[in-house]
């Protein structure tokens, strides 16, 4: 079953209204001035990475497509704009039939990306592709904050299993999309179910303290648990005393226990003490798992702990501190009039404080050194220098406004993991410092 093409309550019926006032605004003016139709290239790309971060993760584009898809203005959308006056009739015929009918190039998504990478590339009329800013930014700025960081703990976690468990701590919708996004960035399970009908991502979870508390011992809500999942269940151990509950636990599972879960305390000298008096009890291949407000720092920190798997919730969905990319879309190519013959002249915005962006229709493609480590991700507007030809970044996602790059989301995952690699080892060092890897523009 393609969960993707449901329908579901997690999705919207159309994304058109995912925009700001000024798009449309902008698109009334532009009809009229007779600019609407001239041929433009708008580009995707930050300035800077989140200060401290070494590398970024592309997350999102698959749902990019899919806003794109459902870009409509239907009949209750016109009403809405004709009711609240926001612009004239002229431009609510023209966006009533509205389709997006371009092309969109980009960086694949779970690929890493640096400052100025040109993530994706939207080409089309000046009206259609500036309508379509807003509901891009969101979801490449949010999708990417959220799998970079779960990048980060994926690294840190040293191939131990990650839940993500973030969805009480954020919207409800931004919660599914948060669950997609830590999968990209290595994450192997969710707690939340919506994430798991909507992108078939394994979907997790046994009990709460509020389980052990409405009985009248804990040695009741272990085998109402056990006598439920069975023994390869996982058990809260921190309700009260946790050496008690270790032992209860597998005095009701026996040493087939599936795992004892730690969500409170010195989760360090908890998790050792825990792993001692399990092998004591002969459960020894009861997993720990351990929760508790993680974040990467915290994962890294045990390391050297008997810890199975980590769950993770407030610190993911919120990009462990960073969680927005701040990527902009700007126009950086656009035709000198609406003859589709027109050449593309590059354009681009001057100003100070650090916004001046690059103007021209750009590529990307990312130097090797002789071990095939990246050395340098290289950008460009003219012709592709023929020792980076083959390592050209950007994909076709869309043409003629048909998608033409879906995929499934393990091989999404499976990219990052690949790009990741082949960075230079201090990618995946937890101390702040610069991207790992310099930008160079030719």
């Amino acid at each position: 079953m393609n969960t993707a093409d449901l329908g579901l309550p997690v999705d919207v019926p159309s994304t058109a209204l995912f925009t700001d006032h000024y798009e449309l605004t902008m698109l009334q003016a532009a009809l009229k001035g007779g600019t609407a139709d001239r041929r433009s290239v708008f580009e995707v790309f930050t300035r800077r990475l989140p200060e401290g971060r070494r590398y970024g993760v592309v997350a999102g584009t698959g749902r990019v497509l899919d806003a794109v898809e459902n870009f409509r203005f239907d009949p209750d959308v016109i009403g809405f704009l004709r009711e609240r006056q926001v612009v004239d009739e002229p431009t609510l015929e023209w966006l009533a039939a509205y389709r997006f009918g371009g092309d969109i190039w980009g960086y694949p998504e779970g690929e890493v990306y640096f400052a100025g990478s040109p993530l994706l590339r939207v080409e089309g009329s000046f009206a259609e592709c500036v309508l379509l800013e807003t509901v891009i930014l969101s979801i490449l700025n949010h999708d990417s904050a959220i799998a970079a960081a779960a990048s980060r703990m994926a690294s840190a976690a040293g191939g131990r299993p990650l839940i993500e468990m973030g969805a009480r701590r954020t919207h409800e919708l931004a919660a599914v999309a948060a669950s997609r996004a830590a999968y990209v960035g290595g994450f192997t399970t969710t707690s939340d179910l919506a994430a798991g009908f909507r992108y078939g991502i394994p979907t997790v979870g046994t009990s709460a303290h509020a389980f052990t508390l409405v009985h009248d011992t804990e040695r009741d809500a272990f085998r109402a648990q056990v006598d439920s999942l069975g023994r390869g269940t996982t058990l809260l151990v921190d309700t009260y005393d946790v050496a008690e509950a270790v032992r209860l636990a597998v005095e009701v599972a026996g040493p087939e226990l599936g795992a004892v879960r730690i969500d409170s305390g010195d989760l360090l000298l908890v998790a050792h003490r825990v792993r001692q008096q399990l092998d004591d009890l002969g459960a020894t291949k009861t997993r720990i798992i351990v929760t508790s407000d993680l974040d990467e720092y915290a994962i890294a920190s045990l390391a050297a702990a008997p810890v199975d798997a980590y769950g993770v919730g407030t610190q993911l969905v919120t990009g462990s501190g960073h969680p927005t990319c701040s990527m902009v879309y700007k126009i950086v190519a656009r035709a000198e009039s609406a003859d589709p013959k027109a050449p593309l002249l590059p354009v681009a915005k001057k100003s100070s404080g650090g916004k001046t962006s690059i103007g021209g229709r750009k590529w990307a493609a990312r130097r090797l050194d002789e071990y095939g480590v990246a050395e340098a991700e290289v950008i460009g507007t003219g012709a592709v220098p023929a020792d980076l030809v083959d390592r050209q970044l950007l994909v076709q996602l869309v043409k003629g406004g048909q998608v033409v790059a879906r995929e499934p989301l393990d091989v999404v995952r499976d990219r990052h993991a690949k790009a990741r690699a082949n960075l230079p080892l201090s990618a995946t060092q937890l101390s702040r410092g610069e991207a790992v890897i310099p930008t160079e523009y030719v």
